[in-house]
């Protein structure tokens, strides 16, 4: 396996990028802060080893985070690039075997986080050293993230085999990586105690497919988030068992796909619904309630309609209208299931936890939705050369971003908007939310105000948009989360004062707050929360602004 030349090609030309320095840099600066920041600085002896052990959770909760981040980024862009620029017919082509293929480009990329891992040894060695943590516990922690860099490389090479593009890519794969670790902790938490027998076993093995319990475990946080319950449940071997599963799961379907067929784009051609006869333009018009219909003719665009908001639309797959429709659908959905919990669970949990349930929604979806619509706003025009002809056409360049950003705005406004029947029902049971409920949406907006501006002006500061995704993605999910991280570890080892710092940057804590969720009614975090998401969105609009009158100068 040594000599096979995927790897050595994979690995080295990894190795020698810029981004690949930064991120080692980058890692090493954040776990050795982190030491650094809980190291004793008297000569008493901790005989407890109760500050090693408050070493080594935040030690394994960063790393953990850093590769959740991380691990994605290389294998959900690596096979794809290679079909966008047909070495991939090549390597085919070669006497190379499809599994040879598939494990050297999963041993290049998992080579790379293993080196990121490697790198945190001597942070690891600090807390072995200060006495109190086992050096066991330490290895069944690499174990764990040695599981986590496979599963999602993994899962990475397999989004990359179907994608089109880089950046569609890096989406998809962030959205399954995010599903795994975050939202398959949903149905345990929300309903343990309310069902027994196999529904409650179907709970524990989902929420196994996040690392977080296992981690949690490890760190002697098992019971976080248990509500009261005890439970003898051993979360890191059954998220080994799950992780293994997923990874060979993953090779098997990757390796499949190594042929002729990863190549086949053959689709419907399609009719144009205007050419089809009167009976099937009715029907396609009641089933597409008229506006819908993907197949039907569009209109001119009007004297008054901002063009680049129209070819936007016209041009983003899920900027039609039809697939914004389903999105609407699908939220709309989730929002009814919410009602539906909210009615059935309303005295066992409270109005204001299941209030906390809509705000975590509705993060996840500016999270998620945000980097997909605007990340490729400049730097994708830039990237297909056709930013040179925007600027030909008579359009100034405040209605060219105008355009794009409106476009993606609206799509995101009306995501957020299917999920408003939830804060309805809330406000029917306990009409004394109304301000509760108001104060929070006045957060999600500038919630996602911020997250737009951020990612517009990553857009406008580099040249790919696969990169401005990965960016954006990383930098969002650290802003929303990281914080969150700290709370976590109150008073082991951090202070209330710490906390609510840490917590003071994230929106996600600052909706919550606003929703009474009991966990967070004790910090002060409103109006300054407000105030640092308005600051950091009018400096993303200064960059973006003063980045794309840069670009829109004549060279």
């Amino acid at each position: 396996m040594i000599s096979n030349p995927i790897i050595q090609r994979e690995l080295l030309g990894m190795l020698r990028t810029r981004k690949a320095v930064m991120i080692q840099l980058l890692v090493v600066a954040v776990l050795a802060a982190l030491v650094i920041f809980r190291w004793p600085t008297d000569a008493m002896a901790d005989h407890s080893g109760m500050q090693a052990q408050q070493i080594l959770q935040l030690f394994g909760y960063g790393l953990m985070v850093s590769l959740v981040l991380l691990a994605p980024v290389f294998p959900a862009t690596s096979i794809v690039k290679e079909k966008r620029s047909g070495t991939l017919a090549l390597l085919l082509n070669s006497p190379m075997s499809s599994w040879s293929i598939f494990f050297g480009k999963l041993v290049g990329v998992v080579g790379f986080v293993v080196m990121l891992i490697a790198l945190s040894t001597p942070a690891a060695a600090a807390c072995i050293a200060m006495g109190g943590v086992n050096p066991s516990q330490m290895l069944a922690l690499y174990g764990i993230l040695l599981l986590l860099a496979l599963e999602y490389a993994a899962l990475g090479l397999l989004v990359s085999s179907y994608a089109a593009t880089p950046d569609s890519a890096l989406r998809l794969t962030y959205s399954v990586v995010l599903f795994l670790v975050v939202i398959t902790l949903g149905p345990y938490q929300f309903f343990q105690g309310n069902v027994q027998g196999p529904a409650l076993e179907v709970m524990i093995w989902v929420r196994c497919l996040s690392p977080l319990p296992a981690v949690m475990q490890l760190m002697g946080h098992g019971a976080v988030g248990a509500q009261g319950i005890t439970s003898d449940v051993n979360w890191v071997m059954q998220f080994a068992i799950l992780s293994g599963l997923i990874t060979v799961a993953s090779a098997c379907w990757t390796a499949s796909r190594f042929g002729s067929k990863i190549f086949d784009k053959s689709r419907a051609q399609g009719k144009i619904t205007d050419e089809q006869s009167a009976n099937v333009q009715i029907y396609r018009r009641i089933m597409y309630l008229w506006f819908f219909d993907p197949q039907r003719r569009s209109g001119l665009i009007g004297p008054l309609t901002n063009p680049v908001r129209v070819k936007e639309f016209r041009t983003r797959k899920f900027g039609r209208a039809h697939w914004i429709l389903r999105l609407f659908g699908v939220c709309l959905i989730l929002s009814l299931g919410l009602i539906l919990m909210t009615t059935m669970s309303t005295m066992s949990w409270g109005a204001a936890t299941l209030g906390g349930i809509v705000v975590l929604l509705q993060m996840a979806l500016i999270v998620l939705v945000t980097p997909s619509l605007a990340s490729g706003m400049i730097c994708g025009e830039i990237e297909t050369k056709s930013w040179q002809l925007l600027q030909a056409t008579p359009l100034s360049t405040f209605t060219i971003v105008k355009g794009k950003l409106t476009s993606a705005a609206l799509t995101l406004v009306m995501m957020l908007m299917a999920t408003m029947p939830a804060y309805a029902t809330l406000y029917l049971i306990d009409d004394t939310l109304l301000t509760q409920i108001a104060n929070t949406l006045v957060s999600l907006a500038l919630t996602a105000v911020m997250a737009l501006m951020i990612t517009a002006a990553i857009s406008s500061m580099v040249s790919k948009t696969a990169t401005a995704t990965a960016i954006s993605y990383t930098l969002l999910v650290g802003i929303f989360l990281l914080p969150m991280l700290v709370w976590l570890g109150l008073d082991a080892p951090f202070t209330h004062a710490t906390v609510e710092k840490a917590l003071m940057i994230s929106p996600l804590a600052g909706a919550l707050k606003l929703i009474e969720v009991p966990q967070f009614v004790d910090y002060a975090l409103i109006p300054l929360n407000w105030y640092i998401q308005a600051v950091v969105s009018v400096v993303s609009f200064i960059i973006l602004v003063i980045r794309t009158w840069q670009l829109s100068r004549p060279r």
